[in-house]
């Protein structure tokens, strides 16, 4: 199989975050893809490519123009605004109660395009933002090409930014992105089957109302983790997309026996959808080590997920999202696109 990675996408690095009431180094690392990367290797899974440039075209389908530009100028904006550091927000807009205008500040703009105090920008970020997104389209090429499964290798990743908003660590919506290239390209549907711990709430947000891309999430149960505010059963799309959008959420503690069976039901809607493509939103913050996490999957259940997806008999494309045991992040990656691998091969 082979991996999109681009060594840019580790020029964002160094930012701090909002967790628990300290402000403390972000989460989402360099060391992530380092693990990942030192993985793939150490197996031999397969090449690891870099990425062909691409134009913020399909991006701005999937996300606003204004906030494709503001993700670009934000650390040139806190510099100019005489801030060092990490640019992170500390204001946002109540609901329904704020002028529709487009302010000036950069405390304002941070406010108004983000959900919390975790998605930092950096001197490099935006760099590492676009070469992520570049990756993933690539990947997306190389399907629409002939490759049956391709690994997107994107950090930062992309599964909780919206149309306009980002958070969770991510910017751009790197999966959403390629699900709209590949509809470009002439696939008819395209599912997202997103595995991460968290519930992929932009990616929900951006095909709620569509019909041409299914969305399924297994999660943690928002009542009680992030993002909080989106993930819920009842959430299942609207006009075009109702039926669409389904959500599994799952109690803390969840082990294998409990997760294997929501995903038998998520695999289930996808073969009764008949997608051309399935995208898989791949996080790996299942895992039992987990710093940030609370379910209960060990090393040996990630190759059975990766066996999983290889029975849906369908292009599959890889995007990494979620996964903060770091030192276990490349093992357990690598071991869904291993059991996948193997599994095509019997």
């Amino acid at each position: 199989m082979k991996t999109i990675f681009s060594p840019r996408q580790q020029e964002h690095q160094g930012q701090f975050e909002f967790y628990n009431g300290a402000v403390v180094e972000g989460y989402e690392n360099t060391s992530r893809a380092t693990f990942i990367l030192s993985r793939i290797e150490e197996v031999g899974l397969g090449p690891v490519l870099a990425p062909r440039p691409q134009s913020l075209e399909t991006a701005e389908r999937i996300h606003t123009t204004a906030y494709v530009d503001f993700l670009a100028s934000a650390w040139r904006l806190w510099r100019e605004a005489g801030r060092m550091g990490t640019a992170l927000p500390y204001a946002w807009p109540a609901r329904g109660r704020y002028k529709d205008v487009a302010p000036d500040s950069i405390d304002a703009l941070l406010g108004l395009y983000s959900i919390d105090a975790s998605t930092g920008f950096v001197d490099g970020t935006w760099e590492a933002v676009n070469a992520s997104h570049d990756s993933a389209l690539t990947a997306a090429d190389l399907i629409i090409e002939g490759e049956q499964a391709c690994f997107a290798l994107c950090r930062p990743p992309g599964h909780h930014a919206g149309t306009d908003f980002n958070g969770g660590y991510c910017f751009l919506n790197n999966a959403a992105i390629a699900a709209q290239r590949l509809l470009d390209a002439g696939a008819s549907r395209v599912t997202i089957l997103d595995i991460d711990y968290h519930h992929g709430n932009g990616t929900q947000e951006i095909f709620y109302e569509r019909g041409d891309v299914q969305v399924i999430s297994l999660h943690a149960d928002p009542r009680n983790d992030y993002p909080f505010f989106a993930g819920y059963a009842d959430e299942r799309g609207s006009g075009n997309g109702e039926g669409y959008n389904l959500n599994i959420p799952l109690p803390d503690g969840t082990d294998w026996t409990q997760w294997e069976r929501a995903l038998e039901f998520a695999l289930a809607g996808i073969r009764q959808f008949g997608p051309d493509v399935v995208i898989i939103s791949l996080g790996v913050d299942t895992f039992e080590g987990d710093p940030i996490s609370r379910f209960r999957l060990s090393h040996s259940h990630f190759p059975l997920i990766g066996a999983r997806m290889a029975g849906l008999a369908t292009k599959t494309l890889f995007v990494l999202e979620g996964g903060y045991a770091v030192e276990d992040v490349g093992v357990n990656v690598v071991g869904v696109l291993s059991g996948y691998e193997e599994a095509t091969r019997r």
